[in-house]
């Protein structure tokens, strides 16, 4: 076991037993730690249900092009906890922390802690801020946990930018139980006189963003009205008031890119390096990669259970708009190039499961449900989540694990096919720490 692993295991038993939602917790750490937070460099904070990742992951791309030092911080981890602290090297690379330095820095946050009552992503952002602080960079991208205006990582008062990905349904038993309550959460990373980038929105999630704007004095950029994108004869048209930018299509796949992607381009014509600097912006949208965001899986221990003609697909996406967007997504495959879709899918039990496989019907010839390896919460059983693709009219099975899925997939039709592992976040670390020959690090 990894020195790490054990610090990470021991900070889960400081877990509180009731939670006050509110940022004492953490700010009374990061004191004892000497606020680390108030010496980050010019932070970009992100928040959202969809597209966080994907927007970091284009502004990351885009910042290292133009030759800036980039920190990022994200989560959930997909295989190893390494993943959520990306620090900036001198060679404009952003790299996972490495183990000796996150051991030094927890080992450094859990003494200064003494035992006291906290959660692990409060603790562990803390140990994040120290990393940051300590190591030179031009720009960190510091992606919300979960929510917002109570996040651990709303505690820098003064970014430079702030992102508002788009916001739907997730996370009900926590942040509210319909889009205007979730936006609020979300909307509270707001701050006076700093600007938000606002990407396309309901009416009632942009209604709630507005008030808050107005009542903090924040200033929004909003897509749709200060901003737009959209694909035009196979190439990306970003217009603001200013600006009217050509631009290559995203690396990364699927129509919902081409929102995040144009929320990334709005956000890079708000910053001095990238403002006139339109090649780095096209580096950023060719070089941009996110793991188990519809990625293609070409090698491998998994692939090679299917048919040589046959695609792999893996997407981490959980909630109904994801769902929506994940068809979308294999329906323009399907127009291109047509073959038979199945589904792999694996989810957690507090998911909307019939939200997000609802649009699936009428696309995907078979699914087969399965459980999800060390789930750090209830997962649905393969079972249960066979039923609610049956009452979405899906034909489903259940399998015990992917390889299983996978080999009664090819068992049932050795046509060239096409298939989409999703429905977790968790499934998909643990599908790419299958093909890479190690165990996934829990969240």
């Amino acid at each position: 076991m990894r020195k790490s692993d054990k610090l990470l295991a021991d900070l889960k038993l400081l877990h509180p037993k009731l939670i006050d939602l509110s940022l004492g917790r953490i700010e009374r750490l990061l004191k004892k730690l000497g606020d680390p937070h108030e010496n980050l460099p010019p932070v970009i904070h992100i928040a959202g249900t969809n597209g966080k990742g994907s927007t970091t992951a284009f502004l990351k791309a885009m910042l290292s092009a133009a030759g800036l030092r980039v920190h990022v911080y994200t989560s959930p981890h997909l295989v190893r906890f390494h993943e959520r602290i990306e620090l900036a090297g001198p060679d404009c690379v952003s790299r996972p922390i490495g183990e000796d330095q996150l051991v030094d820095v927890l080992t450094r946050t859990q003494a200064v802690n003494d035992g006291d009552d906290i959660t692990q992503f409060e603790i562990t952002t803390a140990a994040a801020f120290l990393a940051f602080a300590e190591t030179p960079a031009d720009v960190l991208l510091l992606e919300v946990g979960l929510g917002g205006r109570l996040d651990a990582t709303n505690v820098v008062k003064r970014p430079a930018l702030t992102i508002i990905t788009p916001v739907s349904m997730d996370h009900a038993e926590k942040l509210g139980s319909t889009i205007a309550k979730i936006a609020g959460e979300k909307a509270g990373i707001l701050k006076p006189g700093v600007t938000c980038i606002v990407s396309r929105q309901e009416d009632e999630a942009l209604d709630v963003i507005r008030q808050t704007a107005a009542r903090v004095g924040a200033h929004l950029v909003v897509c749709g009205e200060d901003f737009d994108a959209f694909e035009q004869n196979g190439r990306l048209v970003v217009q603001t008031e200013t600006h009217v930018l050509d631009l290559p299509l995203p690396a990364l796949i699927g129509r919902h890119q081409i929102v995040n992607a144009g929320t990334a381009v709005a956000a890079a014509l708000q910053l001095d390096e990238l403002r006139q600097n339109e090649a780095a912006i096209e580096r950023g949208l060719l070089t941009a990669k996110w793991p188990a965001r519809m990625q293609r899986l070409d090698a491998g221990p998994l692939p090679e259970l299917l048919g040589r003609s046959s695609e792999l697909w893996l997407d981490g996406g959980h909630n109904p708009s994801a769902g929506s967007a994940l068809a979308q997504t294999l329906a323009d495959l399907e127009d291109r190039a047509p073959k038979p879709v199945y589904l792999v899918c694996g989810m957690m039990g507090l998911k909307d499961a019939a939200g997000f496989l609802s649009p699936f019907r009428g696309l995907v010839r078979h699914l087969v449900a399965i459980p999800i390896p060390g789930a750090h919460e209830a997962p649905y059983a393969p079972e249960a989540l066979a039923d609610v693709a049956a009452r979405a009219e899906l034909s489903a099975e259940t399998a015990p694990d992917v390889e299983s899925a996978l080999k009664r997939i090819e068992m049932l039709d050795a046509s060239a096919k096409r298939v989409l592992i999703c429905g977790s976040l968790y499934l998909a670390g643990h599908v790419l720490a299958r093909q890479e020959g190690v165990e996934a690090q829990g969240n």
